[in-house]
């Protein structure tokens, strides 16, 4: 299994989601119930930035181009959480400034072997 680079530090905007896999019946009479299956039914999605330049953005996006959108890879989630696997199905990169760019990435947290 491939591994997200360690050495790119994302800038402190990095966001951190979590929508719980919530099933829900709602009657006609208001009532509604509420269930989770599965073991895992909290996955977290991560929405970073990599302020680098020219020619780390071209590593990043080698990387996620690799991974086509579909392949998972092992990255460790800047508050500390540790052997995780992980889906990027979409990012961006703007050029800012001389030889250096922006990459703005989605990560979210896949369950599998």
């Amino acid at each position: 299994m491939a591994t997200f680079p360690t050495y790119y530090n994302p800038t402190y905007s990095a966001t951190r989601t979590s929508q719980p896999t919530v099933t829900k019946v709602q009657y006609g009479d208001g009532y509604e119930m509420r269930a989770v299956f599965g073991l895992n039914q909290n996955p977290k999605e991560w929405q970073l930035e990599y302020s680098v330049s020219d020619t780390e953005a071209d590593e990043i996006e080698t990387f996620l181009n690799a991974r086509g959108g579909q392949e998972a890879f092992d990255w460790n989630a800047p508050d500390g959480g540790t052997g995780n696997k992980w889906v990027c199905e979409s990012w961006s990169r703007q050029l800012f400034d001389f030889q250096r760019s922006t990459v703005s990435v989605t990560f979210r947290q896949v369950f599998e072997p």
